[in-house]
């Protein structure tokens, strides 16, 4: 692998940000990056497989791993809570690997509290007019969720500064090989 070391890279963005897209692209041209198992306490969905897919983990489980300290982020989302096991970036990274993590906000920050080698990346769209039409571009938002949408990515975008690095997604292409270049840039360091 030459001088390059593993690196924990974290990912946020506002909703529509386009991050999803993004490390999927990311992934797919550097297929060498780690990948982690989300925890949650959401039932798997058809084909989904535990262990591959999430560690699905009952509300009693969930709580106990919280309590124990496993988790280096978590967060409720809508009825079902969702987490990054801290064995789980820790294997990733023992193999040598990178590894992206995908994950909101206030999770990056908790994660560059206790990795505070961690990589922050922010994904930010062009303009809140353009994450406005990307968001209905969706079609799955009411008018009160998109406006929840819009305030939260407000306040996200506030924190951008926080931040390591920041890539603005205008152009999918050129945001794609941006971020490819931070994180090869980051890797060398």
């Amino acid at each position: 692998m030459g001088q390059s070391e593993s690196k924990l890279f974290v990912i946020s963005g506002p909703s529509g940000a386009g991050k999803g897209t993004l490390v999927a692209r990311v992934r797919d041209r550097v297929p060498n990056l780690g990948l982690t198992v989300s925890a949650t306490t959401r039932s798997p969905r058809a084909g989904e497989v535990d262990g591959v897919n999430y560690h699905f983990l009952s509300d009693d489980e969930f709580s106990a791993r919280i309590e124990a300290g496993d988790f280096i982020e978590w967060a409720q989302v809508h009825d079902h809570r969702y987490g990054t096991l801290a064995s789980e970036v820790d294997r990733s990274l023992s193999t040598g690997q990178s590894l992206i993590l995908e994950i909101d906000v206030q999770g990056a920050l908790a994660v560059k509290e206790r990795f505070p080698e961690a990589v922050l990346i922010f994904i930010e769209p062009p303009s809140l007019d353009v994450l406005r039409e990307r968001l209905l571009g969706r079609g799955s938002e009411t008018p009160e969720s998109l406006e929840l949408r819009l305030h939260t990515a407000k306040g996200e975008m506030a924190l951008r500064d926080r931040y390591d690095e920041i890539v603005v997604n205008d152009d999918l292409e050129s945001a794609t090989e941006e971020l490819i270049a931070v994180l090869h840039r980051h890797e060398r360091n």
